[in-house]
């Protein structure tokens, strides 16, 4: 039986259907269209394509972080509804650990950049482990500036693959001006981006090994507060200032 994968964590839109042999069916969009416009018309459209109906489906897998928090709120959301009405189990994939899934090899340290506004970078550091055919993350995800980032990988002597929005806005550039250390690379164009096909690999692995999520209770993954957050605090200690200093 198949699972449906969503993916909204950052520009990046993209639905999948998989079951342990193959990707049945997937949709990527990257364009200005909010995932409000696209999300739920895409599953539609790629679920009558393959021919799978609601009650086919086994599990729910969703990207839950960290990346945008608009998207992850919507992609969570829509995961969570479809999981309840279907009555099926509903998995939380790391988006890290999604896009960490496009290089399942040996030897080599993955490591994905997600933009986390201010000219940061939400970072991890990912290894693919052989003997148990598992994804290992070896560096939990934390908050850098991008240079710091790009100067702790080359200090690290271990070959390195980017990937994420930050590899595409920040990295590449650097690429082509020959500023990246000798040891980092940065992944090609059709595996740097998210996809909900490594949402849906991930989901599958955590499905057999019973890692299942609470429709109820699941939250996306934000590491840092919203820029939105940040600015109502700001307002409310100004509000607060003029109130005391005026009484």
């Amino acid at each position: 039986m198949p699972i449906l994968a969503l993916d909204t964590a950052t520009m990046v839109s993209s639905v999948a259907l998989a079951d342990e042999k193959k990707i049945m069916a997937e949709l990527t969009l990257q364009t200005k269209l909010t995932h409000s416009e696209t999300l739920m018309p895409h599953v539609q459209q790629i679920m009558e394509m393959a021919d799978v109906k609601r009650e086919d489906l086994e599990a729910i897998a969703v990207s839950i972080g960290p990346g945008s928090f608009t998207g992850l709120r919507i992609g969570l959301a829509a995961a969570k509804t479809m999981a309840y009405a279907f009555n099926i189990p509903l998995i939380g994939v790391s988006t890290m650990e999604a896009l960490a899934w496009h290089y399942p090899v040996p030897n080599v340290n993955i490591v994905p950049l997600i933009d986390a506004q201010k000219g940061n970078v939400y970072s991890a550091v990912y290894r693919w482990n052989n003997e148990k055919e598992a994804m290992e993350e070896i560096e939990e995800v934390a908050v850098y500036g991008f240079d710091e980032i790009i100067e702790k990988l080359g200090n690290s002597n271990e070959t390195c693959i980017l990937l994420g929005d930050m590899a595409v806005k920040k990295a590449l550039p650097k690429k082509a001006k020959g500023e990246l250390p000798a040891n980092v690379m940065v992944a090609p164009i059709h595996t740097i981006m998210p996809r909900a096909a490594t949402v849906a690999v991930a989901g599958l692995k955590k499905l057999a090994n019973n890692e299942i999520g609470s429709v109820m209770d699941m939250e996306p993954i934000y590491i840092r507060r919203s820029e939105a957050e940040d600015l109502w605090e700001k307002r409310q200690a100004k509000l607060k200032a003029e109130a005391e200093k005026n009484a």
